[in-house]
């Protein structure tokens, strides 16, 4: 394509995201863009949108381009080595709000932290809970550290995978987006900038639910939650499973009407 000289120029252009491409590369506010339409593109500036737009059209999300993501009320440092937080994950800290009071003193784990967005969310609105988080990535909870840090949310963060992290811990809700996704989903070539690990598990997708659910009673104090997220076609399966070892249990739709999260209750 010409190398356009004014935002104007790009701004009529058919170039996905190139409002926020725009941002990025100027350092500008969408109203700055919308203020200043004739603003003449320096050579650096247009070589760093160059790359942002070659980056943006090869499929690379842009929340890993601007490094941040907006998540229930926060905004989030986001990289490679986490996933994307996702609108439909918000539905989990809606259920867990709706459980206790936010003035109570309960213990929180939230398995699996990532980005670290479901445990400092929790601990931003309910500065009584004591919350938990662990991974297996210590690259994950170096980005989940960070976040902690810049909200200032008090989140004790463990190493390890699953329940190996906190040995000899108890909790009154444990609530997790464990990887759900089947080794061979078609829609993992959608997903190819994200961290594999969190996403795959097994053939079905639910080898590490299984674990979690098989895990959890040992760790949950009496009448505890575990809450999880799923896959759109997993929620009747992973409910015979909740239903082994608790009462209760849940199904929940996310804010498209797609089954997304189940709730269980220790018997």
């Amino acid at each position: 394509m010409s190398r356009a000289k004014t935002i104007q120029d790009f701004l009529r252009s058919d170039i996905i995201d190139i409002e926020e491409l725009l941002c990025l590369a100027l350092d500008f506010s969408k109203p700055s863009l919308c203020a200043n339409p004739n603003h003449k593109i320096s050579e650096g500036e247009l070589a760093k949108l160059d790359l942002l737009i070659q980056k943006r059209e090869s499929g690379e999300p842009f929340a890993y381009l601007s490094g941040t993501k907006g998540f229930y009320h926060l905004d989030f440092k986001v990289t490679t080595d986490t996933l994307i937080p996702r609108p439909e994950t918000e539905i989990l800290i809606d259920i867990a709000l709706g459980l206790f009071d936010s003035s109570e003193s309960i213990k929180v784990l939230d398995l699996g932290t990532g980005s670290g967005v479901i445990a400092i969310t929790l601990a931003d609105k309910c500065s009584s809970w004591k919350v938990s988080a662990a991974d297996q990535s210590k690259a994950a909870l170096k980005v989940a550290t960070h976040n902690a840090n810049t909200t200032k949310t008090n989140i004790e963060f463990r190493h390890g995978s699953w329940f190996e992290a906190v040995p000899n811990q108890c909790y009154d809700l444990i609530i997790s987006n464990p990887p759900y996704v089947q080794t061979n989903d078609p829609h993992l070539a959608d997903l190819q900038f994200e961290p594999i690990e969190a996403l795959i598990s097994g053939a079905d997708g639910l080898e590490d639910i299984r674990i979690i659910i098989e895990q959890a009673p040992r760790q949950l104090n009496s009448g505890g939650y575990l809450l999880l997220e799923h896959g759109f076609n997993q929620q009747t399966e992973i409910m015979r499973l909740m239903r082994q070892s608790f009462s209760d249990v849940r199904g929940f739709q996310d804010n498209n009407g797609i089954d997304r999260a189940v709730l269980g209750r220790m018997k």
